[in-house]
């Protein structure tokens, strides 16, 4: 009765250290995906502002001429869009969380300012005057804008890497994982060439964050001589088709489910010697491990 009530404990132990570690990860992939979408909006203003900069010091270069050019409307347009800019950029440094109305409302204004700065440069042109200064203000801009899609792909690894450990947590889990031969009245047999059948029992844990449904289970055993014992189809793995020993469909709700037996009737002589037992359900390997028979 105690060894009885200490797997019970045992059991609810493992159980909440599962479901704790789930949640953890959930909590932990939430919180980097908000952190990640800070992080976007973040070098999204860095961005603008650089280039706020850049065409404000454009401007500046050549304010002078445009009102001997008689341009007093544009420089009275350019210093409302600029103050607003200002006003937008020392709004966005004042808050904790970035807000993409903001950041969408920043780029509009820039726009306008750019907008702006591109009629008199058309001006400019128009008259035939050279500006290289523009020309090596636009070259750092581009070499700013290429560090800032540098860092937004590596901010696009980390959310692929993410979503690996994701997909990875939906996989079926497997323990206790064994290999049987057995007599003809499936009863164990001690010598692997004398066996009737193999038998192969597992125990699937519960896994919250599995899908539920019918779950096809793939058995391969491969013979101490390397040739795979059976044939029952093939699967598809990794892009390939795999063959298989044989097959099993369960019905998982989420729960754990333990004693999955599968059996394969063997129809050719057996040795005795090392033999791999390979699992595989969803496109993953859920084990693979080696047992000696007798």
């Amino acid at each position: 009765m105690w060894v009885a009530l200490a797997l019970v404990i045992l059991m609810i132990i493992a159980l909440g250290v599962s479901i704790f570690q789930v949640s953890s990860l959930k909590m932990q992939v939430d919180a980097t995906r908000a952190e990640n979408e800070q992080l976007q909006l973040t070098n999204d203003q860095l961005q603008l502002a650089n280039e706020y900069e850049a065409i404000n010091s454009q401007f500046a270069r050549y304010e002078d001429q445009a009102l001997q050019m008689g341009g007093d409307t544009i420089v009275a347009k350019y210093n409302a869009a600029k103050n607003k800019i200002e006003q937008l950029l020392e709004e966005l440094n004042s808050e904790k969380k970035k807000s993409q109305k903001r950041i969408s409302q920043l780029q509009n204004e820039i726009a306008t300012l750019r907008g702006l700065l591109r009629h008199y440069v058309a001006q400019v042109d128009s008259l035939g005057k050279e500006n290289a200064g523009l020309r090596a203000e636009n070259e750092q801009i581009k070499n700013q804008n290429q560090q800032l899609s540098s860092r937004v792909i590596e901010v696009s690894k980390a959310n692929e890497n993410l979503s690996e450990r994701m997909t990875l947590a939906e996989k079926l889990n497997v323990t206790n994982l064994s290999i049987t031969p057995l007599k003809k009245n499936g009863k164990k047999e001690k010598k692997v060439t004398k066996a009737h059948q193999l038998m192969v029992s597992f125990t699937i844990p519960q896994n919250n964050s599995t899908p539920v449904g019918n779950k096809t289970i793939y058995l391969r055993i491969t013979s101490p001589e390397g040739s795979l014992l059976g044939n029952a189809g093939t699967f598809s793995f990794e892009g390939a088709n795999l063959p298989c020993t044989t097959k099993k469909t369960i019905e998982y709700a989420g729960e754990e489910i333990p004693g999955v037996t599968i059996y394969w009737d063997v129809n050719t002589a057996l040795t005795p010697g090392d033999y791999t037992v390979e699992l595989f359900a969803d496109n993953y390997r859920l084990t693979s491990r080696h047992f000696t028979l007798k």
